[in-house]
């Protein structure tokens, strides 16, 4: 008996990704906003794009992308975010060392660990910690501001503490030069 899930090209669309590479980072879009401009002739509407990107790793970053289409606005943001990438210095069970806090504009945020809980956290928090790779993570939004980029920023900020600039991991040359007819490795 054959299964129907088993077969190649089952007539599914998105089963096969036609040789596609795997993206660099996951992305999370947390916030889409429409915005209105008047003018003489009328409404000028373009759309303002919060984005989450990271490997899952210890990396991640926060974009904002601003354009007349959602699409172009997505682009923009995950350019942004890839730019604005943190290395997170996270503890070999991939939590979080001590406690963090922060606070941007009307958002304040506290990260605590926690030992074999798993993530314990909502909204914002929960999106950048799961792009992050962290485990293990009690996340709490200490105010009452509901902006998911301002929540999202005071979680970046909060991360500030404990990582560094992202740089591009670059492969290994191992060079050699010839010194009086011998090959000397070069360090």
């Amino acid at each position: 008996m054959e299964k129907r899930n088993e077969k190649k090209g089952s007539g599914r669309r998105g089963g096969s990704s036609f040789g596609r590479p795997k993206p660099e980072f996951d992305q999370k879009i947390i916030d889409i906003r429409r915005v209105t401009r008047v003018v003489a002739g009328g409404r000028r509407f373009s759309f303002s794009v919060a984005l989450v990107a990271g490997d899952k790793k210890g990396n991640v970053g926060l974009g904002l992308g601003k354009a007349g289409d959602t699409a172009l606005a997505i682009n923009k943001a995950l350019r942004n975010a890839k730019k604005n990438m943190v290395k997170l210095h996270l503890t070999k069970t991939m939590s979080i060392p001590h406690e963090l806090s922060a606070k941007f504009s009307s958002s304040k945020v506290a990260l605590y660990p926690n030992k074999g809980r798993g993530l314990v956290a909502g909204s914002v928090i929960r999106d950048i910690v799961n792009l992050s790779g962290a485990k293990d993570i009690t996340g709490k939004i200490l105010s009452r501001s509901t902006n998911k980029l301002n929540n999202a920023k005071a979680v970046m900020e909060a991360f500030k503490g404990i990582s560094s600039r992202y740089t591009k991991a670059a492969p290994e040359v191992s060079a050699t030069v010839v010194v009086a007819n011998k090959e000397v490795p070069v360090e």
